[in-house]
């Protein structure tokens, strides 16, 4: 039976490679706050943004597969999210942007050591960019800010205010 700090078990897959993760009581509270902040988001600018949470994604002709710690369709759903986020607390042994990039996932979010890594899929690979080509209005900033506030619900009320306020 897993302890507290284990909610659940991730897996990730690359070319014969298995990973299994727990993820600790830090990585969910994270996870859910960018989440939490996300979804007002969409919600307040009127984007049609679906949640599909850490469903498994695979593709077994390129021998991947994993479960991220979100995945979001703008608008109608695909065989790939077009978002998908990782809470990235300890370094695991696979290389999460090359199963992504074999599975087609559009946009990556990384968030690390207190930031977000914001990858596009270009014809050549992933490419870092500054923000989401997908949600080109959302500050990362503003969100690495809030993302690991002790009150969740208080965060994400100031969020939805603050962009209400028009800022």
């Amino acid at each position: 039976m897993l302890g507290d700090d284990h909610p659940g078990v991730r897996t990730h897959y690359l070319e014969g490679t298995l990973e299994i993760m727990s993820p600790s009581s830090k990585h969910e509270n994270v996870k859910t706050m960018l989440a939490r902040l996300v979804e007002v988001y969409a919600l307040e600018r009127n984007i049609e943004l679906n949640g599909f949470g850490s469903t498994t994604y695979r593709r077994r002709t390129k021998e991947r597969g994993l479960e991220p710690d979100e995945s979001y369709f703008v608008g109608r759903e695909k065989k790939v999210p077009d978002i998908v986020f990782e809470v990235v607390l300890s370094r695991g042994v696979l290389d999460r942007l090359a199963i992504y990039e074999g599975l087609g996932v559009p946009e990556v979010w990384i968030w690390r050591r207190g930031a977000f890594e914001i990858y596009t899929l270009a014809g050549s690979g992933y490419e870092r960019r500054g923000r989401s080509d997908l949600l080109p209005e959302l500050d990362f900033t503003r969100l690495a800010a809030l993302v690991e506030r002790k009150d969740q619900t208080q965060a994400v009320r100031e969020f939805r205010d603050a962009l209400r306020a028009g800022s």
